[in-house]
């Protein structure tokens, strides 16, 4: 193949196929939000911000009689405030050859760090997830084990298409080593074989070693609902969150809970989101700040989702009693992998073609399947060399926790 002398919009192509290909759980998740923004000849910049409509939900009536009921749409937003940025220099010598060979030995290697980067800021989204089944600080290594996860799912009917789980490497490869005494001999040859797992109970698997690890709260004493009748109504803002008085903790200690611990209060049972029928399960909510007791042991957690007990938005059978246990997920202060298994609207990313710089001469933007990458060269003439950066711009976001579960090993 002749050589070829490099340009911008070569680099940024070449960066943006291997950008797709390296990304893991960002893959798995919604990319389609880049429409909502408004068309900008310029493209975007830090701290742009796009207003999302969520799904809506309604009772049905068992009576002849209609009854209107208000369309109530809750709304959230995307704010595309991360930068992902790799920058190289190249001498003209260099920029003269085969982008094949600039690709594999200087490309590939900048866009896995920023695919990283990206996968991290999704994966980090756990926290905002209140499910949690299985025994925390248990590998995964039966089907029984993974399955919990999809159970889960689809007691809270969950779609079950494009459901995907992202495992960690020990998680993975336990499953892996798992499916290997099946007496399915395509399963089991490409599992022993391969090291591959692929679709099981309908759940695309895959193996990242981005998956997080969440230490839970140092908590102490033996904390209870302070006060009965703690329940709420339906927030269209978005935000989903309430606070939940509780006392008898340790007195006067900081940080008892950590963001993303999650708990169940005593008597206080989950419903399908459809039919809003009381499930045989403790609904679990999440704690969405950090949060300290006071000299007497109080401490007002915010959590999600809302103790709603009906109407089209319910979440729970009852509200919570006074004086309720509170039980939480896994032992104080310890470190647990958290798996993901979700359908791909829980989550989204967000990447936007950035800012063509009036001073740059030859900047080129690539976007494609709802990824965009920027590259722009700045040269030299001292050394005749070529500074190269590569920028995405985007944002990550839980849009429904609803549809996605942490999962643990049995």
């Amino acid at each position: 193949m002749p050589n070829t002398t490099l340009t911008a919009s070569i680099v940024a192509k070449a960066s943006l196929a291997i950008l797709e290909n390296e990304l893991v759980m960002a893959n798995a998740v919604y990319r389609g939000y880049e429409g909502e923004f408004d068309r900008k000849v310029n493209g975007y910049t830090v701290g742009d911000t796009i207003t999302i409509r969520k799904p809506t939900d309604f009772t049905v009536r068992n009576t002849i009689t209609a009854s209107a009921q208000d369309v109530k749409e809750a709304k959230t937003t995307i704010q595309v405030n991360q930068i992902a940025g790799v920058d190289f220099a190249f001498t003209s010598q260099q920029l003269t050859q085969n982008i094949g060979e600039l690709s594999e030995r200087v490309i590939r290697p900048a866009m896995i760090q920023i695919a990283n980067q990206i996968d991290v800021a999704v994966m980090n989204l756990y926290k905002d997830v209140p499910q949690w089944v299985g025994t925390p600080g248990t590998l995964i290594s039966t089907f029984a084990g993974f399955a919990k996860g999809p159970t889960d799912l689809d007691l809270r009917s969950v779609p079950q298409d494009s459901r995907s789980a992202v495992l960690s490497p020990a998680d993975y490869w336990s499953m892996a080593g798992g499916q290997t005494a099946l007496y399915l001999q395509q399963v089991a040859g490409k599992a022993y074989k391969e090291g591959s797992i692929g679709k099981i109970g309908g759940v695309e698997t895959f193996m990242s070693q981005n998956v997080p690890t969440f230490t839970t709260g140092p908590r102490g004493g033996t904390p209870l609902v302070n006060g009965g009748a703690q329940g709420t109504s339906y927030d269209t803002t978005g935000v989903n969150t309430q606070s939940l008085i509780t006392d008898g903790w340790t007195a006067a200690a900081a940080a008892r809970v950590k963001k993303g611990d999650v708990f169940t209060i005593a008597n206080v049972y989950d419903v399908n989101p459809v039919t809003k029928a009381p499930l045989a399960k403790l609904k679990q909510f999440v704690v969405v700040a950090d949060g300290s007791s006071d000299a007497s042991g109080n401490l007002t957690m915010t959590i999600a989702p809302q103790i709603i007990t009906s109407g089209a938005f319910q979440t729970v059978d009852s509200v919570p009693a006074d004086n309720a246990a509170i039980t939480f997920v896994g032992t104080a202060a310890t470190p647990y992998i958290n798996n993901l298994m979700f359908h791909k609207n829980a989550f989204a990313l967000c990447t936007v073609p950035m800012v063509r710089p009036p001073g740059a001469v030859d900047c080129s933007r690539q976007s494609k399947n709802g990824l965009s990458v920027r590259v722009i060269p700045f040269y030299d003439g001292v050394n005749d060399n070529s500074t190269w950066r590569l920028d995405v711009l985007y944002g990550v976001k839980t849009i429904d926790p609803r549809l996605a579960v942490r999962v643990s090993g049995t």
